[in-house]
């Protein structure tokens, strides 16, 4: 409907058993692309906020997100909680780890959920990079424009390795690779 051409590549790099998805954050349009994307089997990790949006919030219940407490201490404690037991009971997840996203381009700190989740249940984690979603929805508008959207797929890490000592050295090097192709700064620097 709104004329928005869509390229993916490296689709079968996706596990078939169970995995955490990880990608950049640009757009409202960014969880809309990875559920079309994905496989129903993940459950999509939203911030709380989203369930009060009347559309959206029914429409992420829908199809089966699990919402995070983001600001409150032992909300988000409970969350990460459940979101680890959901991740142990062999449910895929996707994440956009980067928590929310900002008008101006830019790749911003990872938070250690997801990171955490796949140490956790000794999965891998699949980093995907979104290309064009900021130029065709950008924040703050509601209109849709014309556009391409690209999803580069990038190979699996294994958190099982040894180097993995912590979720914060995880969440690094994901980020690092995602940084490597995304064409946008990095906003830490």
């Amino acid at each position: 409907m709104t004329g928005v051409k869509t390229t993916i590549r490296g689709l079968e790099k996706i596990p078939m058993s169970q995995c955490i998805v990880v990608a950049n954050h640009a757009s409202y349009l960014d969880g809309i692309i990875l559920n079309a994307l994905l496989p129903p089997r993940f459950a999509f990790v939203i911030k709380s906020e989203m369930s009060k949006v009347p559309i959206a919030g029914f429409l992420f219940r829908r199809v089966g997100s699990e919402f995070v407490e983001r600001f409150e201490i032992s909300g988000s404690m409970r969350d990460a909680r459940r979101l680890l037991k959901v991740a142990e009971s062999g449910e895929s997840l996707a994440f956009f780890p980067e928590g929310t996203f900002l008008l101006e381009p830019g790749l911003n700190r990872f938070r250690a959920g997801a990171f955490a989740a796949a140490i956790n249940s000794k999965v891998p984690i699949v980093p995907m990079v979104i290309f064009g979603s900021r130029y065709i929805l950008p924040a703050e508008t509601l209109m849709p424009r014309h556009g391409h959207i690209r999803i580069e797929v990038l190979n699996p890490i294994e958190p099982s390795n040894a180097a993995f000592t912590n979720s914060k050295d995880l969440a690094a090097l994901t980020r690092q690779r995602i940084l490597t192709i995304l064409d946008e700064p990095d906003s830490l620097s």
